[in-house]
């Protein structure tokens, strides 16, 4: 699985191509709201042979190119899809328009990438990080591209995949884990504590700019 590894580091290299179509790079303005569905797709699914491009150029190994290609086999960009349905009532919307050209994965490795790359997301999105519901998407994404049939074409079993899930679960809830409250550490920081502490703080900056020597003092801050 060392390729999985590899491949993963440069799965979306396509992406430098458009940069500020892509969510994780978008600061405010969001230019899909200015172009139509079907052109936003165009641009989504582009980064995989945008990547596939750039692999040749830079020599990369076969195998990551196919990685690169095949991370999102032929999947449904949904959102889109979804978007372009409710704008062009009355008109045909092709499902086959908004999916990716593939190929579906070809080996063991890109179908992992595949899932990995649908199941990071998802679980990032995820309001509530819960070790159950992190379990219950990363089960029901692996499901929905098996049924999609996008695993077809590589030879994971179902043993495979639960033991892929496994892994998915323990590095995910490791990564997204619930925040451990700290009451008594809550307790004793107030609001009023953090201001009092503030214009000490302010105090002296003030008297170090007067006397002109940036020296701090000795003065303690209370704990409480």
């Amino acid at each position: 699985m060392r390729y999985s590894q590899v491949g993963a580091y440069f799965h979306d290299v396509g992406k430098l191509k458009r940069p500020n179509f892509f969510k994780e790079n978008q600061m405010s303005e969001n230019p899909h709201d200015r172009i139509t569905p079907n052109l936003s797709t165009l641009v989504i699914t582009s980064h995989t042979k945008d990547g596939e491009q750039l692999a040749i150029k830079y020599k990369l190994p076969k195998a990551i190119r196919d990685i690169i290609v095949q991370h999102h086999g032929s999947t449904l960009v949904a959102y889109f899809y979804h978007k372009a349905k409710q704008s062009e009532k009355g008109t045909e919307v092709k499902e086959s328009n908004f999916r990716y050209e593939g190929p579906k994965p070809q080996s063991r490795e890109a179908a992992v990438v595949l899932l990995a790359d649908s199941v990071e997301a998802a679980v990032r999105s995820l309001p509530d990080k819960t070790k159950g519901k992190i379990e219950g998407l990363i089960r029901k994404i692996i499901k929905d591209k098996l049924d999609d049939g996008q695993l077809d074409n590589c030879d994971l079993t179902l043993k495979d995949l639960n033991e892929i899930a496994n892994a998915f679960m323990t590095v995910l809830s490791g990564f997204f884990h619930e925040r451990t409250e700290y009451p008594e550490l809550e307790k004793k920081t107030t609001l009023n504590e953090l201001d009092e502490i503030s214009k000490i703080m302010d105090d002296k900056k003030e008297k170090e700019n007067e006397s002109g020597n940036p020296k701090q003092t000795e003065e303690e801050i209370p704990s409480d």
